[in-house]
């Protein structure tokens, strides 16, 4: 049983230079996909009363305010539901957020990425820096609960230009920032049309660290690697993400974690249209596959592994299975233990990738 829904929303009017994601620019088919994506959620689901429910994409506000409501209108939901959207900043008015705030959805995420026009020119977005502004102060009178993320190691980005970003953000009435280092992945235009002047990774590095002085003398707890949060606005769904608990996948490319088993969908219209209600791939997670994915999620989150929670849940002996690679960074002071939880340091974040990959190979 799961209480945790991301639903896939893949229409974009156009696709992002740095973007892989799984998403079609053919607004033509949205109401063959709806169609399909509501006989997917009325096969799996099962009722429960669901904790958070959350719309990515893709640009899910291209959808109406109904056809959002007719989809949270398929779940079982309270008034402690977290609903989240996902908003791109352009065409964003007062009608669109005050209908949407009437369907139950309680949570706003907007893709900003950087307030600087010409970066934004460079990375394929369709908005400005002034239309993002006014897009977040608009939501602020209907929403007390807004994120938004920020793109770092972008073309021709200085430590200054990330700086101003961080500040501005900061000043706008937000609760959440998620930030993401750019990476170029096969797939995505900037693979095959590689942009001048990108940030190393040392300079990405020092943004990051920028980040988190910055956000932290504005009261913005680092909760996550990638994630911060005014106290009391964490986000619920990514939550149940690093908790290694269940939830549902529903549309295109969409993955769930149903029943120790971990699924996928299909990845493009015709195969998700032929079929909208069985999985692409359905694949049985073993225990040692568990165990690895709660230290990978674990360590992603700044409260860190609970010994005590993880030998229980593994009948293992954490500090006796792992001793030797816990010794080599705690001596390096990449991961510190305190109130029995092992915790990446700010320096240890910089290279969690190998940290992590020394725990998987043991």
């Amino acid at each position: 049983m799961a209480q945790n829904v991301y639903i896939h929303i893949p229409f974009c009017r156009q696709k992002c230079n740095y973007c892989s994601f799984v998403s079609y620019t053919d607004l033509g088919l949205k109401e063959q996909y709806l169609d399909a994506l509501k006989k997917e959620i009325k096969h799996f689901y099962k009722n429960e009363q669901i904790k958070t429910l959350y719309f990515g994409g893709g640009t899910p506000s291209l959808l109406t305010v109904t056809e959002v409501d007719e989809l949270i209108k398929l779940f079982n939901i309270s008034s402690s539901t977290e609903i989240t959207i996902e908003l791109n900043p352009e065409n964003i008015h007062a009608d669109y957020l005050s209908e949407l705030k009437q369907t139950g959805v309680n949570r706003l995420s907007f893709g900003c990425q950087t307030f600087d026009d010409e970066k934004l020119r460079i990375i394929g977005r369709r908005h400005s820096s002034e239309a993002a502004i006014n897009a977040i102060s608009t939501a602020g009178h209907f929403f007390d609960n807004i994120s938004l993320d920020l793109i770092y190691g972008l073309p021709e980005q200085s430590v200054e230009d990330f700086e101003k970003d961080l500040l501005l953000a900061a000043s706008l009435r937000i609760q959440h920032i998620s930030l993401y280092g750019l990476k170029i992945d096969t797939g995505c235009y900037f693979a095959s049309h590689m942009p001048d002047n990108l940030p190393d990774g040392d300079l990405q590095a020092e943004m990051y660290l920028k980040a988190i002085e910055i956000l932290k003398k504005y009261r913005f707890e680092h909760y996550e690697i990638s994630n911060f949060a005014q106290k009391g606005f964490y986000s619920k769904h990514n939550l149940n993400y690093w908790d290694n608990s269940s939830y549902y996948g529903f549309g295109v490319a969409a993955h769930g974690y149903i029943d120790n088993i971990r699924c996928s969908n299909a990845e493009n219209f015709k195969d998700y249209f032929a079929n909208p209600c069985r999985h692409a791939l359905e694949h049985p997670v073993t225990t040692d596959e568990k165990l690895e994915e709660e230290i990978f999620l674990g360590f992603r989150k700044m409260s860190g592994i609970s010994v005590e929670n993880i030998n229980k849940k593994f009948d293992i002996n954490f500090e006796k299975k792992y001793a030797d690679i816990l010794a080599k960074y705690l001596a390096s002071r990449h991961i510190k233990k305190e109130n029995g939880y092992y915790k990446l340091s700010d320096a240890g974040i910089l290279v969690s990738n190998i940290i992590l990959a020394d725990f998987l190979d043991n």
